[in-house]
């Protein structure tokens, strides 16, 4: 297939890397760690502004309308300047959830105001153990026209910001997709600082009740949505993941061209040259399989297998990338006044979330030994 942007998209990726580039210098970057918010409101409203946050929001409801692959490219350039912005959870996991499986009155309600930055809605997808929204351990137990909710949910992005969560739970009518209220009644958030320094939040549900208005999908239409939205998570990181690694092969090739050693750059040295090149072409691989998952959910088809596959070369490659990188950097890799660590980091954070490379190995070769019996 051709995976080459249109010029459209081409403007898209480019004015993204513009607006991120202007606010993701080291000093800025310093100051928004030091916040208990780990996001660049700034930044996030001069995406709004721009119509970034709506490239996959339909335009009557303030978006853009260029689909999935515009918003995977917008991924990418997040990573490559590992901006502090929630384009995953908020853009991709919720968001996009909501515009394909919501009712019209719930798109109207949340996407515009997602769309110009007044709003965020997160997603609340993984729980202990468990990183398969469609087999959530938390519970829904009807009442009046809504459900009741209990169960926990860990490491949700946003949580204390947002005015809704998308939750998923079992019931008695299968699984079931609602919008939780983070300042509800019976409603915890305990702070959790992850891998890549962003506080995130364990969401404790004791309770809970919702109204048959926050109620997203039921049955079917829940798998179908919760199958989406994994689909579209897993898509969405590895593109921020090809940007994280297209960076940190790039700074480690510029920096070992002007470290010398022997009175030579270290660059010239068959070893270093030779681990640089396997990243060029591991990240060129992730690429490839990230542009392949995000084209088929960009068509509405099911990417589910495409998506593990990506998800399996992404755990790998930022390991391989990363680690190369700092080898290469030596000593100056871990130098907190050098930008590298941040991408280390947030590359950790990505290869573990929503399915690490070796439980997805496993469970696609069960897949596939299942499909010859």
């Amino acid at each position: 297939m051709d995976f080459t942007l249109s010029e459209e998209l081409q403007s898209v990726q480019q004015l993204a890397a513009q607006i991120l580039g202007d606010f993701t210098d080291v000093d800025q970057l310093k100051r928004i760690e030091q916040q208990d918010e780990h996001i660049d409101r700034k930044l996030w409203q001069a995406l709004a502004e721009a119509g970034l946050l709506g490239v996959d929001i339909a335009e009557s409801q303030g978006g853009m309308d260029l689909g999935f692959y515009s918003l995977a490219t917008l991924c990418e350039e997040v990573g490559r300047t590992v901006a502090p912005v929630p384009v995953v959870p908020v853009l991709v996991s919720a968001a996009g959830t909501l515009r394909r499986f919501g009712s019209a009155e719930q798109q109207e309600r949340w996407l515009p105001a997602i769309a110009d930055g007044s709003q965020l809605v997160t997603a609340a997808l993984e729980e202990y153990n468990n990183d398969d929204p469609a087999r959530p351990a938390c519970v829904a137990e009807p009442e009046g026209d809504g459900y009741r909710l209990t169960g926990t949910k860990s490491c949700v992005s946003m949580a204390a910001a947002a005015g809704r969560i998308l939750v998923p739970a079992a019931s008695g009518d299968g699984l079931v997709v609602v919008l939780v209220d983070p300042a509800g009644a019976g409603v915890t958030l305990n702070p959790q600082v992850v891998t890549s320094g962003e506080t995130c939040h364990e969401l404790m549900l004791e309770g809970v009740s919702v109204p048959a208005s926050d109620v997203i999908a039921v049955g079917d239409a829940a798998v179908a949505a919760m199958s989406w939205a994994r689909q579209a998570t897993r898509a969405a990181l590895c593109a921020m993941a090809v940007g994280l690694c297209d960076r940190m092969m790039r700074m480690a090739g510029s920096y070992t061209s002007e470290r010398e050693q022997f009175g030579r750059a270290i660059a010239t040295f068959q070893a270093v040259s030779h681990r640089l090149a396997d990243c060029f072409i591991d990240v060129e691989c992730l690429r490839v399989v990230t542009q392949q998952a995000a084209s088929l959910i960009d068509q509405g088809k099911d990417a589910e297998e495409a998506s593990t596959i990506a998800k399996i070369w992404c755990g790998d490659v930022t390991h391989r990338v990363s680690q190369a990188s700092q080898h290469c950097h030596g000593g100056a890799g871990v130098d907190r006044d050098y930008p590298l660590f941040r991408f280390c980091l947030q590359a950790r954070q990505v290869e573990l979330t929503a399915g690490s490379s070796a439980r997805l190995t496993a469970e696609l070769g069960q897949r596939i030994a299942a499909a010859y019996r």
